[in-house]
């Protein structure tokens, strides 16, 4: 009998597919790539047309003697490697240093690791596609130039062992950009008014909100604002002068891309980008089910397509019949997608059997594991229901020449959300239907209720709402959201607390080099761009040499500039205050992976180390002693006492001498302003006339 060879990636994986191929089929995993390019060199030859130089992965020689020697044994060889460009790059490695013939129908793909889909790519097997593959290898080639020309600057520059990205940079920038857009937000003062009127024959009184006078809105900035128009009410007689009611839809949300998982994953289960996707490759690679045996549960995991199969898509209406009845059936056409380029030889991240309902595999699952695909489940059998319908109503209320608005919805048929309730779901309102309300009704009005608020700066990055930000401006792909993520985190760039991302000093330093060095790399604009180039390649209409050619010249040039300005600049360590305790040495001030230390500059005769306090030169207000700039364990700076833990004065802002008119307290930097950072005070000053005080 003939003997097939299957080739896969992953072991889990190959064997999840063993068991669904007869015995004439052996199936092995390559453990991922096999050839990269070489560590201690670019691994590009310029001269010579930018031929990339491959080697084998070290580690990998008996890896590849074992599968040589199933080749040898093997009538017919397919390459199952996943189903994308990666993927396709891992097989066209694969078939060259296993010698397989140019041009052969070799390579299979599926969508998801089910018996079904399995035996369907065996009938569909295909020549490799040398489009997807171009489009990886310019990828890898134009990471590789950005990452081996621009770090060894960043070595002289800041300290050894640092690293620049294409996607990395770019992305460590927006959340760098992000936070000056925080430091330099003033807060505006602005007050909400409620009032609470008596509807005849109700127990509950209505509340209704301040909108304006009954000719247009109106923002009220200051209590003497709000106190005058308190005055003018408090003997108004209200009117109802409008009420309408309607229907409210909420349409099903589309089924998962990884994008979209990655955001959910973080709101929902407070999972990491990185622990998605690790739990979602073993959801996709195969679990041992009680009584079904080895089944891969998902479909392929990165994807920026909403499309799902006929077949699925049949299989999931068919369970809503079945379980909520034929009127929760969408007749919609749910296979939505945007305008944008998309891969959609993928489809959407969905279960592979419906039947596989999360009660049913619980128990074959961990817990983190049963968390996400139950999200999955519930998501995809939610894209097939039928919008969510409220009843909803709103009243305008009049009196004194001033508006009062109201507003209520009640759910009439759950649709979708009898399955699957969305993470950003608000509070239904308060005055459910508005109930006893009636047009040219009179009201009594109850009691007012004035509140002070302060505009909120924009919010701090997450894991999600980064992904969600990549995705929108196109830097990226749906496999390198994660890493890119992990990577700065990693590089201590980035540090996360309480689920936000805040840049670190060193993280500062490294963006203010690249922008101030490499504009362009760091230019969002022109990572979109070569993302649109590579999608070129990919679809067969612009060659992968002529991507790589256009971007070097540029990019050598920027270096060549760069190594001209630093050149001129001799970077020597700042000499402290602070003497050596062990051989009576000024300490100098060094970067290492947490940012600035001293250490003695008698190294290595002398190997003493302290942490570094940067003094600002204020007071602190509790206690005299100096403010200091310090670091949290996770790298996010902070002002405190150089006296903590006796003292425990902090500000996440920059402290100033100038004092809070109303409360007292120290006055911190904001932008243009100084602003009290006691909560509920809102005093706030310009720095400049702050400035001309001090010299008076």
């Amino acid at each position: 009998m003939a003997k097939n060879l299957v080739i896969m990636e992953s072991p889990s994986k190959a064997k999840t597919v063993k068991k669904f191929l007869g015995s004439n089929y052996e199936v092995v995993a390559s453990n991922g790539h096999v050839r990269d390019f070489p560590k201690s060199q670019m691994g590009i030859d310029f001269e010579h047309d930018f031929e990339p130089k491959y080697i084998t992965i070290r580690g990998k020689g008996d890896v590849l003697a074992m599968l040589r020697k199933e080749v040898k044994k093997a009538d017919k060889v397919y390459l199952a490697t996943d189903p994308d460009r990666e993927g396709e790059a891992i097989a066209w490695h694969l078939a060259n240093v296993l010698k397989l013939p140019e041009g052969a129908k070799n390579r299979i793909t599926f969508n998801e690791v089910t018996k079904n889909a399995v035996k369907a790519s065996i009938k569909n097997v295909r020549s490799i596609d040398m489009d997807l593959v171009d489009a990886q290898q310019a990828r890898r080639m134009l990471d590789r130039m950005v990452g081996y020309e621009i770090s060894p600057l960043l070595w002289a520059k800041i300290k050894r062992g640092l690293s620049a990205g294409r996607v990395q940079s770019v992305t460590l920038r927006i959340i760098a950009d992000r936070e000056k857009e925080i430091e330099a937000f003033v807060p505006q003062e602005y007050w909400n008014l409620e009032a609470e009127f008596s509807i005849a024959g109700e127990k509950k009184p209505l509340i209704a909100k301040f909108y304006g006078t009954t000719q247009k809105k109106l923002a009220v900035s200051s209590k003497e604002e709000m106190d005058a128009i308190a005055a003018k009410l408090t003997d108004a007689e209200f009117l109802v002068t409008e009420l309408k009611k309607g229907e409210r839809h909420r349409k099903a949300p589309l089924p998962f891309t990884t994008s979209t998982l990655q955001q959910e994953a973080a709101k929902v289960l407070n999972y990491s980008t990185q622990k998605t996707m690790r739990l979602a490759q073993q959801l996709y690679e195969g679990v041992d089910v009680k009584g079904h045996g080895t089944v891969g549960l998902i479909s392929y995991l990165r994807t920026d397509s909403v499309r799902v199969s006929e077949e699925a898509d049949a299989a999931a209406k068919q369970y809503i019949r079945d379980n909520f009845g034929e009127d929760l059936v969408t007749d919609q056409d749910v296979n939505r997608a945007s305008g944008k380029k998309i891969q959609d030889a993928h489809e959407a991240i969905r279960p592979t059997y419906v039947d596989l309902t999360p009660v049913v595999v619980k128990e074959s699952l961990s817990r983190d594991q049963f968390r996400l695909y139950q999200l999955i489940w519930k998501r995809f059998i939610a894209s097939r229901m039928v919008s969510a319908v409220y009843e909803t109503a709103s009243v305008k209320i009049d009196g004194g020449g001033y508006r009062f608005t109201a507003a209520a919805s009640k759910l009439k048929k759950d649709g979708f959300l009898a399955v699957y309730a969305l993470a950003d779901d608000e509070e239904e309102a308060a005055n459910a239907g508005l109930k006893g309300i009636e047009e040219k009704m009179k009201l009594a009005l109850l009691k007012l209720t004035p509140s002070q608020h302060f505009t909120q700066p924009p919010a701090h990055y997450t894991e999600g709402s980064l992904v969600k930000t990549m995705e929108e401006l196109g830097i990226g792909r749906p496999s390198t959201y994660a890493p890119t993520i992990t990577t700065i985190m990693a590089r201590r760039y980035v540090t996360k607390e309480n689920k936000n991302l805040y840049i670190t000093e060193l993280g500062e330093a490294v963006n203010n080099m690249m922008k101030e060095a490499f504009p362009t790399i760091v230019d969002v604009n022109f990572t979109v761009n070569l993302e649109a180039l590579l999608d070129g390649v990919e679809e067969g209409n612009v060659t992968w040499k002529t991507v790589v050619k256009n971007f070097y010249p540029d990019l050598e040039e920027a270096i060549k500039e760069a190594n001209e300005r630093l050149e001129s600049v001799k970077i020597e360590d700042e000499v402290s205050d602070v003497v050596c305790d062990q051989c009576g040495r000024n300490m100098v001030i060094k970067y290492g992976p947490h940012g600035k230390f001293l250490a003695c500059p008698g190294f290595p005769d002398c190997r003493n180390t302290k942490t570094y306090l940067e003094k600002i030169g204020i007071a602190c207000p509790r206690c005299g002693a100096e403010i200091v700039l310090r670091k949290t364990k996770k790298g996010r700076r902070y002002y405190g006492c150089e006296n903590n833990p006796d003292c425990d004065y902090m500000t996440w802002q920059k402290p100033t001498d100038k004092k809070c008119e109303k409360c007292g307290d120290l006055l911190v930097q904001k932008g243009n302003r100084l602003i009290c950072p006691r909560e509920g005070c809102g005093y706030q000053q310009p720095a400049v006339e702050a400035a001309a005080q001090s010299e008076a």
